[in-house]
């Protein structure tokens, strides 16, 4: 099966939470800690931004057509009436021939339409001389010239990234309606793995693939239901899973899923009456990740080793989020890229290299592309797609996917 079926599958199983309805859940949280965060509704504008005109340059608000034709020849001459810093208001009225001292960010008095930038007068107190024409609205910014009071700002089941946080500030949201968050257990099984900051003994190593998926998963806005580790034992398995399941909308088991005497996790499956979507895909690394269904709830099962964890989980988790945040800001992004490096080895199976995306190029910043091996991904951020059976060389366009959902 092609990783585009398996994901059509995937998707055909789950829901949208609360059905997607307006009764869905939502609750109320601080802008600061709704980053990452899906909006529950529309997002109106109360108010323009700015709620005034103000000044983009420290400077004189003139009237254009009082200074037009000044030059450093033939400078123009008026009076100061006034002037205004960042935060100050006071009515100025318009006089012919008048100029207001403002600085950046202050307030344009009303009929005042231009602002002449501090550099192309004499800096006058009382009376100042203009040496250079502006024109109407130059270094002004207009009444709403950013947001329109009552436009739509941002639309219901909208991530909540750094631009959309700063947009609510500006229009004075202090808290905002975001849908609950997907629930997600990550259960580790097998039984050489040991938490850290446990003693480690001879012929264990410390789990750190459910460290990855839960980062990922808090990262994305999501929420860890549990984060379990198990023994190789399928009664141990099968309590887990069960309890899994009623704790979370999504579950995500690693480990256990090859041919193994003690890769339990398919009877198990089996043993508890799931349903399998997809097994046996065509990629490497991850050939034997599974997705399963009970009772509505999809089962994810990665491998256990580290980058093979990881990219299947970036291939399938997001796009499950998305269906179930009723968000398509998750999806991954693929793009094509030129290949900056040589990359001559040909894969059997479809392939997911891990990789460094800038702009319009894709760079291997290393050859050891083992599953098992994590500490070089530090220096990637996209995955490269290969074609089965396809050898690469440098100056190659190939599609690239996003690594992890960025915001």
């Amino acid at each position: 099966m092609e990783i585009e079926e398996a994901l059509s599958i995937l998707e055909k199983n789950l829901s949208p939470l609360g059905g997607g309805t307006a009764g869905a859940a939502f609750e109320e949280v601080a802008l600061c800690d709704a980053l990452g965060r899906i909006l529950f509704e529309d997002v109106y504008a109360p108010m323009n931004v700015p709620p005034f005109a103000k000044s983009a340059m420290d400077g004189y608000a003139v009237r254009a057509e009082d200074v037009a034709g000044a030059g450093k020849e033939n400078p123009v001459e008026l009076c100061v009436a006034g002037e205004l810093f960042a935060g100050d208001w006071r009515e100025i009225p318009y006089k012919k021939k008048s100029a207001v001292r403002v600085m950046t960010g202050s307030t344009v008095p009303q009929d005042f339409d231009a602002v002449v930038m501090q550099e192309d007068t004499d800096y006058g107190q009382e009376k100042v001389f203009v040496y250079k024409s502006v024109r109407r609205f130059e270094n002004y910014c207009a009444e709403g010239e950013d947001i329109k009071k009552g436009s739509l700002v941002l639309r219901k089941g909208k991530r909540i990234g750094r631009v959309e946080a700063a947009l609510l500030a500006s229009l004075g949201f202090s808290f905002v309606k975001v849908r609950l968050p997907a629930r997600v257990s990550v259960l580790s099984t097998g039984s050489e793995l040991v938490r850290a900051g446990e003693p480690l003994s001879p012929g264990k190593i410390y789990s750190s693939v459910g460290e990855l998926l839960c980062a990922s998963i808090k990262a994305a806005g999501l929420a860890v239901a549990q984060n379990k580790i198990l023994i190789d034992d399928e009664n141990e398995i099968k309590a887990a899973l069960e309890a899994a399941l009623k704790a979370s909308d999504f579950v995500i088991t690693t480990g256990g899923i090859s041919v193994g005497k003690k890769d339990l996790l398919p009877k198990v499956l089996a043993d508890i009456g799931a349903k399998t979507l997809f097994t046996g895909v065509n990629v490497q690394p991850g050939t034997p990740t599974t997705a399963s269904v009970l009772d509505g709830k999809v089962i994810l099962s990665l491998s256990g080793n580290p980058y093979a964890a990881m990219a299947n989980f970036d291939i399938y988790f997001y796009r499950a989020a998305a269906v179930l945040m009723g968000s398509d800001s998750f999806v991954p992004k693929i793009v094509r890229a030129t290949l900056c490096d040589e990359c001559d080895k040909v894969s059997k199976r479809r392939r997911f290299l891990r990789a460094r995306l800038e702009g319009g190029s894709v760079f291997l910043p290393s050859q050891s592309h083992a599953s098992s091996v994590i500490s070089n991904v530090l220096e990637c951020n996209a995955y490269i797609d290969i074609p089965a059976g396809k050898a690469l060389c440098k100056g190659d366009e190939v599609f690239v996917w996003s690594m992890g959902a960025s915001l």
